[in-house]
């Protein structure tokens, strides 16, 4: 409890810890906004159905998602895909911080067990992880309350899908913290670490996407849709969603990878920063 409460310390005594909450909130109303257009022109209120053919995937697809389950769960995690970004640097910023503050000798001196101070920082992460995802929740919930009630349409805060959604998305908030201080242990430079995981996460998501739909349509490799899931972000995205979506896995198959990517890297990096030198 010592050593939590001095990660504790160490977020709260620093500036990064409510700027990387101004952001998250400023983009949080950005992807809202975004999203809210989205579903107003792109789904509910296509001129001629978007001259998508009902009985393909796409109109399939289109269809589910403009179910009241699928859009309280859709609009209400708005704002996920940044709020893990930030998460993600704050985990990052925990364990390189120590490095860039030359403390981290001090801190393994005053506890040998470095196992131990992996935990204490993952702890921490996650707290304020969790913390961002109860405030971003509440600002989303009366959001998207005005926003279907709207669109003419009644939100389903109570169905059990949604529940799960908005959970699912707490969890999310916890791993991605767990994933930054695996990032943060395997590279220690906080410049190097910060810029390799922010071009990874956004760019590298986006490559992804955009390799598997051109394999997809020119060589008609229908089985390379299913690499992008094993993409943190995109696995994030398909754990919090209200309603599976046709041509879409299970939610549960986003935890899942989700999960292994936190275990792998909070392992991995628990152990090469047992048995590396800090001088």
């Amino acid at each position: 409890m010592n050593l939590i409460r001095s990660e504790f310390r160490k977020i709260r005594t620093t500036n990064v810890w409510w700027l990387f909450a101004i952001g998250a909130l400023v983009l949080l109303a950005l992807s809202f906004t975004i999203n809210a257009l989205n579903m107003h022109y792109g789904v509910l209120h296509q001129p001629d159905g978007g001259g998508v053919d009902p009985n393909s995937e796409e109109g399939a697809q289109l269809a589910a998602l403009a179910t009241p389950v699928a859009l309280t769960s859709y609009m209400v995690t708005s704002g996920q895909y940044f709020g893990l970004m930030f998460v993600m640097l704050l985990g990052i910023i925990t364990v390189t911080n120590e490095y860039y503050h030359q403390t981290a000798t001090t801190t393994f001196l005053t506890t040998p067990h470095r196992t131990r101070v992996i935990v204490a920082k993952a702890v921490a992460g996650g707290f304020f992880g969790v913390l961002l995802w109860v405030i971003t929740t509440a600002i989303t919930i009366p959001a998207t309350a005005i926003f279907l009630n709207g669109e003419g349409i009644t939100p389903k805060f109570g169905d059990p899908d949604v529940i799960r959604a908005m959970l699912l998305n707490g969890v999310a908030y916890a791993l991605w913290a767990l994933i930054g201080i695996g990032i943060g242990v395997l590279i220690r430079s906080q410049i190097g670490a910060t810029i390799t995981a922010m071009v990874v996460y956004t760019v590298g998501t986006i490559a992804v996407s955009i390799i598997v739909t051109v394999l997809k349509n020119v060589l008609h490799w229908n089985w390379v849709d299913n690499i992008q899931w094993a993409m943190p972000s995109i696995a994030s995205g398909l754990m919090t969603s209200g309603t599976d979506l046709p041509g879409q896995p299970h939610y549960w198959v986003g935890a899942l990878v989700l999960i292994a990517w936190a275990a792998v890297t909070g392992v991995i990096g628990t152990l090469i920063l047992r048995k590396r030198d800090i001088a």
